[in-house]
């Protein structure tokens, strides 16, 4: 790998979406193919003391992992075991030292928006500042997922600290943030445009390299009925809206940060199934103090 961060982003369905039992080892399959450092998993849940869909993964892949995972209970109109977490899960090959849980708000009260726990997941591990997100999810809530990138934004901010300073004629030495997802938006929505740099929310700005528009090619389709029936069985129209953003590389030590490859994956199926209802990425970044 040398000087390389391969970092995988999927949607894993393993609560709602029928066929987990089956679902789960095609997961596997592809990360024993893809053999990542890192993976950012949403529609993760737990039961009580139970370990999370994701353990059962990493434990099943192969090599060592180490999760973290965390969620919190639907409104119990919508499903009534409160000890049920539904959420977002990271995996690293190197430990985890720290997490965070930050449930994200939403303007909508309508009880399929407001009472599904909207989050973002929060890790640092190996140096790195991993996030990973799951946004409200009807096309049209679109004023809720601007909401939603406005508190991202601020958590990535409060939690990286000064670690993007830019001091004149210096260098960054930190790797930028990675935040990845299920955003439920397409990528000319005023929230990915926000995070892109390309437009203002709440009189606000930032920026995050898009790793498709980076490295990719072709529309990096992420759910598309005509690959996936799990996508055409919920007869969702084709679009891209699964992502890995990366902070800005100005000025970073080693080039730190720089995309270089961006590929969907968990887009065929390896064991006769397919993942999820959404395709994957797998996406590699330049890590200059990568662990030996």
């Amino acid at each position: 790998m040398g000087d390389v961060l391969r970092v995988v982003q999927l949607n894993c369905g393993s609560l709602i979406e029928p066929g987990w039992d089956e679902r789960r080892h095609e997961v596997v399959a592809w990360l024993d193919r893809l053999a990542p450092d890192v993976v950012c998993l949403q529609e993760v849940w737990a039961t009580g003391d139970e370990p999370s869909t994701a353990h059962w993964i990493a434990e099943a892949a192969a090599g060592r992992w180490h999760v973290a995972f965390d969620g919190a209970p639907f409104d119990p109109r919508l499903w009534p075991d409160e000890s049920m977490r539904f959420g977002s899960a990271i995996l690293s090959r190197w430990p985890i030292e720290d997490q965070a849980l930050h449930r994200l708000p939403t303007v909508s009260d309508d009880l399929m928006i407001a009472g599904v726990p909207w989050e973002l997941l929060w890790v640092s591990t190996a140096g790195l500042d991993v996030f990973s997100t799951h946004l409200v999810a009807p096309p049209q809530n679109t004023l809720d997922r601007q909401a939603q990138v406005l508190e991202v934004v601020r958590l990535i901010e409060s939690t990286r600290g000064d670690k993007d300073e830019l001091v004149f004629g210096g260098q960054r030495e930190a790797m930028p943030a990675i935040l990845c997802g299920d955003f439920n938006a397409e990528p000319d929505s005023d929230e990915i445009r926000f995070l892109r740099g390309l437009t203002a929310l709440d009189g606000r700005t930032t920026f995050f390299q898009d790793a498709w528009v980076v490295a990719g090619e072709g529309p990096g389709l992420t759910q598309d009925w005509r690959v996936c029936p799990l996508a055409a069985a919920l007869n969702v129209h084709r679009k891209r809206i699964d992502y890995c953003f990366v902070g800005d590389t100005f000025r970073r030590a080693g080039h730190a940060g720089r995309v270089k490859r961006a590929e969907l994956a968990f887009h065929e199926p390896l064991t006769g199934t397919m993942a999820s209802d959404h395709l994957g990425l797998v996406v590699e970044i330049t890590w200059p103090t990568r662990p030996t």
